[in-house]
């Protein structure tokens, strides 16, 4: 897809991480980018920053979501560009010892259902909805209208020790990818997924204030380069995956080699 003045793409989880990057990268690329996210303030500053529209979406409310869109297309057009990077999760392991009763307690139930809400099903809602979009939308080169890009993650193949909910979860985000292209190919959707690794997002470099030697030691454990993945190389794949039309049903890894132990 050739991004131009006049293509409206959206990201989820643009007020900062992963979201802010590619945000910055798009609308440097040419493209109006709307933003939605829960965090009205940092939204807003990165909307100014780029030349962009805020959108206060919570991606785990219907409602919340189709009225984003709404704001979005009303503002910028049609979007041809979904990139979806926010999440809302719970860790914890399947079972875990309980030293005041010297018995064992699980993860719940409720807790694995309000990260399915957050990971899963808000990606199904935020590529659906677009896809939605998209299919009214003339057809561009190619005969594409659109391109979507989901957020997994490495522990959607080598998830660790408490991520029973997360890495399954992120593992699903990938199972979405081909059965949705497949679905959508006839309107000339395509559908792809990133499995970041160990990136320098806000989360992460909190744990660097507060324990260097365990940052430290993360990013020691990256093969090569030996640190830990810069937004703007997520930013940089996006794009690629954007402009290179035959990248279609696919799960990228973007991680320096790492392969993440049990803990």
């Amino acid at each position: 897809m050739k991004i131009t003045p006049t293509t409206a793409a959206i990201v989820t989880g643009g007020a900062s991480g992963l979201g802010r990057a590619t945000a910055e990268a798009l609308a440097a690329a040419g493209a109006r980018v709307a933003i939605f996210d829960v965090n009205e303030a940092a939204g807003e500053e990165v909307a100014r920053s780029i030349g962009g529209l805020f959108c206060k979406v919570d991606i785990t409310s219907e409602d919340s979501v189709v009225a984003g869109f709404a704001k979005a297309r009303a503002a910028h057009g049609q979007e041809r560009i979904t990139v979806h990077c926010a999440q809302i999760s719970k860790n914890g392991k399947t079972l875990s010892y309980n030293r005041e009763t010297g018995g064992y307690r699980r993860l719940s139930t409720e807790d694995y259902a309000f990260s399915a809400q957050g990971i899963l099903v808000a990606s199904y809602r935020i590529a659906s909805l677009s896809a939605l979009g998209m299919a009214g939308a003339g057809p561009l080169e190619d005969g594409e209208r659109g391109t979507i890009v989901l957020t997994a993650s490495a522990a959607a193949q080598d998830a660790q020790i408490g991520q029973v909910a997360y890495g399954s979860l992120k593992a699903g985000v990938n199972g979405l990818v081909l059965p949705m292209a497949r679905d959508l190919m006839d309107l000339g959707i395509r559908v792809n997924s990133i499995m970041p690794g160990i990136f320098a997002t806000p989360p992460m470099l909190a744990v660097k204030d507060k324990a260097p030697a365990v940052f430290d030691g993360l990013a020691a454990s990256v093969p090569f380069p030996k640190r830990l993945g810069k937004p703007e190389e997520f930013g940089s794949l996006v794009l690629e995956l954007v402009r290179n039309t035959y990248f279609n049903g696919q799960n990228l890894r973007l991680d320096g080699a790492i392969r993440m132990p049990p803990k």
